[in-house]
């Protein structure tokens, strides 16, 4: 019996450290598809954020320039300790978007946000936990947010979304004319 019940513990075990290990280690590709899936699927059909509804919202893409910032967080906080949207050295979100390559200067408008986490072991529970918190599900249904970087680096998530809106052609041609003046905001 105690052979049986070893038996049984060591084959939980394994199943437990390959389904971890195998989530770990998806293909970039597939990484990328899977999250894609999930972030799409919600704001295809909706859902609640805490107590709020938040309606359908266009699907989102791939940015490869919010991939390497969401990167460069994950690798931070892994690296140096700590949990947080801001960087020990005082950089935030728009600071890090920027560096990577996400610019801002020449659009219409700009939105950008931020979903962190730390020790899930897969995309599904991740993903559960965001839906969970209503400020990181606001943030996933957030129509203004049109593209989506995420990174894992050991335990750490780090999910950036943003949106840029381009001027209108015809706008285009008002700015370049000086009937238009572009006001930024900070």
């Amino acid at each position: 019996m105690k052979i049986l019940l070893k038996g049984l513990f060591t084959i939980i075990m394994l199943t437990g450290c390959f389904s971890a290990y195998s989530q770990r280690y998806i293909s970039k590709q597939d990484f990328k598809r899977e999250f894609l899936e999930d972030i799409n699927h919600i704001r295809q059909r909706g859902c609640n954020c805490g107590v709020n509804y938040m309606p359908p919202a266009p699907p989102i893409v791939w940015n490869d320039n919010l991939e390497l910032a969401a990167k460069g967080h994950a690798k931070d906080m892994a690296d140096k300790d700590y949990f947080s949207h801001t960087s020990k050295d005082g950089r935030n979100l728009e600071d890090r978007v920027v560096v990577a390559g996400y610019y801002f200067k020449g659009y219409r408008s700009f939105a950008i946000g931020e979903n962190i986490a730390m020790g899930q072991q897969s995309i599904a529970e991740v993903m559960q936990g965001w839906i969970k918190s209503e400020g990181h599900c606001k943030n996933l249904m957030n129509p203004a947010f049109k593209e989506v970087g995420i990174a894992l680096y050991h335990n750490y998530w780090v999910q950036d979304f943003g949106g840029r809106q381009p001027f209108t052609a015809q706008e285009q041609k008002m700015l370049k004319s000086g009937q238009y003046k572009v006001i930024e905001n900070k």
